[in-house]
């Protein structure tokens, strides 16, 4: 008896994949898949200019010294 194997796309075995998924995962696979698409400068200059300004003096101030205090540093144990 022949044995024949069906080839499935990659694209193809996703899609059954995410059919399994509940809303909720389904929506974060979502938002993954669209971080993965390249974007453009003029998209990136759009989403630049939507977010210049948000902070006021203050938090921009506060995110500033959190930013010194914990991301300028070297942990030799840390991976």
């Amino acid at each position: 008896m022949p044995v024949y194997l069906e080839v499935v796309s990659p694209l193809e075995n996703i899609v059954e994949d995410l059919k399994t998924l509940p809303p909720d995962r389904l929506e974060m696979a979502a938002t993954y898949i669209r971080g993965l698409k390249p974007i453009s400068q003029v998209e990136r200059e759009a989403a630049l200019a939507r977010t210049f300004g948000c902070l006021s003096p203050e938090e921009a101030d506060e995110m500033e010294r959190v930013i010194e205090e914990g991301c300028e540093q070297v942990n030799e144990h840390g991976w």
